[in-house]
């Protein structure tokens, strides 16, 4: 007597032919992205990558950097729209490694999902390859797993992680940054992918669905909210190689704004950022009326317009806007880094962020009203 295994683990809920097919769709968006150094192709146990050139470096460090998207994939999920979700992977891993100023080399990625549909794998896929495409990043590899009963038929989840790398001495930081240093933020394109369960409590509160109609966010609510999160590899990555004096980057994630910054400042020096500079985007005033909120109380969950900050030499400070305005993202000062003492309380004041996420930084506090 013979056992059909594939039908038995079939029977169990996981579909390995629909496994194959869904990495047979997905192969060409992966292959794209493969420049010389990858070793190998699609499908094998581990990715491949040559690195050899990193013997012209002095003292090449990796930076290495993993992620997900959080629970912006439940509005992917409620309106059936899966390609661009891998962006907001790309920009949550592959941007935290060039605050660095490290340039990344390769990503893996991981799909959790209850029931693997080979065009729903096969549009994440393709975001992701299209991520890593615009921030010259090799996609090397990639694991699908299907968990039924752990998760639903149409539940997925995703995850990342990329390796880049950097000249030791070209590291970006705290250790860099002097007083009189300008910030500039630089503009986000909307949520991005933090503070989506403070998205869908407000949607909840209001009885509103993904699929209706607002007005106010210019169209249907699930496809505002995917707005996929900007991408600044290259547009930074090109200021450095153009020797833009840069001293340090925040990518604005979990935390908001002012704690990010904290974290990439120097112990002893702070700094206030005036909100008159800016101006958030609809989606943020929209959903903070629709929740009651006013946009002070959502500083530490959205980023609120700002989606990374630079903070740079006096004299770059205007190379920095101009260099990135030409690229089509809107930059301006924020404010200016400074090492002062301070006498009396004045730190002591409500609103400062000192450090953030285990690091003893900076104090950042943002000052004023928005435009």
């Amino acid at each position: 007597m013979t056992t059909d295994t594939s039908r038995s683990y079939r029977d169990a809920g996981v579909d390995t032919a629909a496994g194959d097919l869904a990495v047979e769709l997905m192969k060409s968006a992966v292959s794209a992205t493969h420049g010389p150094n990858v070793v190998g192709g699609v499908g094998g146990f581990a990715g491949m990558f040559d690195v050899s050139f990193l013997k012209s470096f002095e003292r090449p460090l990796l930076a290495t950097s993993t992620d997900g998207v959080g629970t912006k994939v439940a509005i992917a999920q409620a309106i059936d729209k899966h390609d661009t979700i891998g962006l907001d992977l790309v920009g949550m891993v592959v941007d935290d490694i060039v605050v660095v100023g490290a340039a990344p080399l390769f990503m893996t990625d991981y799909i959790a999902c209850g029931r693997v549909v080979p065009t729903r794998i096969a549009d994440i896929v393709a975001g992701i390859a299209r991520g890593c495409a615009e921030t010259g990043t090799a996609l090397v590899g990639g694991e699908t797993a299907e968990h039924p009963g752990l998760l639903g038929p149409d539940d997925y989840d995703v995850a990342g992680a990329a390796v880049g790398a950097v000249e030791a001495d070209a590291m970006l930081g705290a250790h860099r940054v002097v007083d009189g240093d300008v910030i500039i933020g630089i503009a986000s394109s909307g949520l991005h992918s933090n503070g989506f369960s403070l998205v869908r409590h407000i949607l909840r509160g209001r009885d509103v669905g993904y699929t209706d109609q607002s007005d106010e966010l210019g169209g249907l609510i699930g496809e505002q909210l995917l707005e996929p999160t900007r991408l600044y590899t290259a547009p930074l990555l090109a200021l450095l190689q153009a020797g833009v004096d840069v001293h340090a980057l925040s990518h604005v994630t979990g935390g908001g704004i002012a704690a990010n910054l904290a974290r990439v400042l120097p112990v002893g020096s702070w700094a206030e950022l005036e909100r008159s500079t800016w101006s958030p985007q609809p989606v943020f005033r929209v959903l903070a009326e629709w929740g009651g909120l006013d946009l002070t109380e959502t500083e530490g969950t959205w980023n609120l317009g700002v989606g990374m900050i630079a903070v740079v030499d006096q004299a770059a400070a205007a190379a920095t806007i101009e260099g990135l305005e030409a690229g089509g993202i809107h930059a301006w000062q924020l404010g200016v880094v400074s090492t002062a003492l301070v006498t009396g309380d004045r730190l002591a004041g409500k609103g400062w962020e000192q450090g953030a996420k285990g690091v003893d930084g900076g104090a950042v506090r943002l000052v004023g009203q928005y435009a």
